[in-house]
């Protein structure tokens, strides 16, 4: 038998494969570079949410405050138009005697004041 022929080589390579593994390369230091980057990439997007998600929960209060907001405003919108037609209306003299007698029982002098009675059932 005749053995087979090695290459030289072939052991040359091996020999540089061992010294690489052994040693760092520009590789290792691209590598943790790229590490690096990601860490800090993952420490901004992780802030970048949480300050989203705050803001979106804040934003969701601010909300109904102005929703509350706007309802009391209309609400006291309401009240000054009537305070408004109560008012004018109470400038008319008519109307003053109008409330002078369902109020306060005052009438004209000479008036009659007419009262209305539940008719009584007989038994």
């Amino acid at each position: 038998m005749i053995p087979k022929p090695v290459s030289v080589h072939n052991g040359r390579q091996q020999q540089l494969r061992k010294q690489n593994a052994s040693s760092p390369t520009p590789n290792n230091g691209a590598r943790r570079r790229l590490r690096i980057w990601m860490v800090v990439m993952v420490l901004f997007l992780g802030w970048a949410a949480y300050t989203f998600i705050h803001q979106s929960i804040q934003l969701s209060a601010k909300k109904q405050q102005l929703v509350e907001q706007q309802q009391k405003q209309t609400e006291a919108q309401a009240v000054l138009t009537q305070s408004q037609t109560e008012l004018k209306r109470l400038e008319d003299p008519e109307y003053i005697g109008q409330v002078a007698r369902k109020q306060y029982g005052m009438y004209l002098p000479g008036e009659k004041p007419i009262w209305a009675t539940e008719p009584q059932e007989n038994k």
